[in-house]
């Protein structure tokens, strides 16, 4: 390389956007996705040994996908190449692969292939890979949003290993934002702004675990807001909600902000109000609340409130928030209305909510057995060890009951789930008392 190309590419990366110029270089830097490259996880002992085999990183936009490669690619002693396969064909790949042999066979260096959008080769764009990942030829890293076991040839997710990258937390898109704000070296400190806690704070609740989103926002808000007299260049509520393109959710003069209104919104559902729920639904929308938001908050009423009360009140929930990711607005608003009408109008339970907390405080408070009787019997050697031995089949049996332990010995006759008395789950609960009553018998 000579200096003209050395001065070019600096100059690039200077000019490059700001998500593109933060993005870390090495795990420690890396910020979410702990539960696939936290220390000692095997992603993280695979990059720090620089032993990885082919893998896929499956998740949705801005949660680090390429980042990873990115690392990835600075971690590792192999060849590193790059495509995105929403522009290249496979010419690009078996350019690749004749590189690769080379490498391998002249040098004994392996090559980290990197397929952006992996889920956009047809089938035989993808199966032209296969041999060439089988013999090692080539270590694949696919990043794909959409799911892999759906999109990617079965053949490739055998040879390779799935990492499901998650959208970064609330706290997490803000370390991202100090650091695009702040930081003198890769972020806009330069420019000596400063955020105000509010600003990220919405920032941050609207990027919805999207990194890139709001760190572009940052950037646009940077670039376009006027130094103030202190010659400081303030990133107010008003200014990033403008960059991010979502009205400031203020309801109205009495101080009721955006917590308070949905807040509101979910006790008027609990409650049984459907009047005021549709009210706070409205309010939400009139100040352009995020439409998937609100249609996440009303799945999870249907289950927390509603429950097997009614157990449509899930399935309108969720068939609302397809429709909507679907149909967009202004239509969205009568497809949300509908399902919060519902909902609020639906008979209430929440045995869900206090059935799993109470199984799951017993799942850490004992160490327990599955029944011998219930073991997979499917396997060689189930006899002799006795599993599935003396399983009694219930649909042999009248009303499809049998009574027979199910609970390990060490909690036997533990009873978490406690059907109400409202809607469906009165019928439910007449009739657990019903076969119980069978069992005593």
């Amino acid at each position: 390389m000579d200096l003209f190309e050395y001065a070019r590419e600096l100059q690039q990366e200077k000019e490059a956007p700001l998500a593109s110029r933060l993005r870390p270089t090495t795990l420690e830097e890396v910020v979410g996705q702990q539960h696939i490259i936290g220390k000692g996880k095997l992603l993280y002992r695979a990059i720090k040994a620089d032993k990885l085999n082919s893998v896929i990183f499956y998740g949705p936009p801005g949660t680090g996908k390429t980042t990873l490669a990115k690392v990835i690619a600075n971690a590792t002693s192999a060849q590193f190449c790059q495509i995105n396969a929403t522009v290249a064909g496979k010419k690009d790949m078996e350019a690749v692969v004749e590189e690769a042999k080379k490498t391998l066979g002249m040098y004994r260096k392996k090559t980290i292939l990197f397929i952006d959008e992996i889920h956009r080769f047809n089938k035989g764009q993808q199966d032209y890979l296969l041999p060439f990942v089988e013999d090692g030829t080539v270590i694949l890293i696919g990043a794909t949003t959409e799911n892999p076991y759906f999109e990617v040839n079965r053949a490739l997710i055998s040879r390779s290993t799935v990492f499901e990258l998650k959208p970064l937390s609330k706290d997490e898109i803000k370390v991202l934002i100090e650091r695009a704000v702040y930081d003198e070296k890769k972020g806009m400190g330069s420019y000596h702004a400063v955020i105000d806690p509010d600003a990220e704070e919405f920032l941050a609740d609207l990027a919805g675990g999207d990194a890139r989103l709001a760190l572009n926002a940052v950037e646009l808000a940077v670039l376009t807001t006027e130094r103030e007299k202190d010659g400081k260049i303030h990133l107010t509520l008003d200014v990033v909600s403008e960059c991010i393109q979502k009205r400031v959710v203020r309801y109205d003069k009495d101080g009721d902000n955006h917590y308070d209104t949905i807040s509101a919104f979910i006790k008027s559902m609990r409650g049984s109000d459907p009047d005021a729920a549709v009210y706070y639904l409205a309010k939400m929308l009139y100040a352009g609340e995020d439409v998937k938001f609100i249609a996440r908050r009303i799945m999870i009423c249907a289950s927390e409130d509603v429950g097997n009360a009614d157990p449509m009140a899930l399935t309108v929930a969720v068939s609302a928030a397809q429709a909507v990711e679907r149909i967009g607005m202004p239509e969205a608003q009568i497809i949300l209305a509908q399902a919060v009408l519902y909902i609020a109008g639906a008979p209430k339970s929440n045995s869900a909510v206090m059935a799993i907390s109470e199984a799951m405080q017993n799942v850490k408070q004992y160490r327990t057995t599955v029944p011998a009787h219930l073991q997979d019997a499917h396997y060689g050697g189930h006899e002799e060890l006795g599993h599935g031995i003396g399983y009694k089949y219930a649909h042999n049996y009248p009303y499809h009951y049998v009574d027979q332990q199910y609970l390990p010995d060490e909690i036997k006759g533990t009873v978490f789930y406690h059907p109400g008395e409202n809607g469906k789950e009165k019928e439910i609960g007449e009739w657990l008392r019903f076969i119980r009553g069978q069992k005593e018998k």
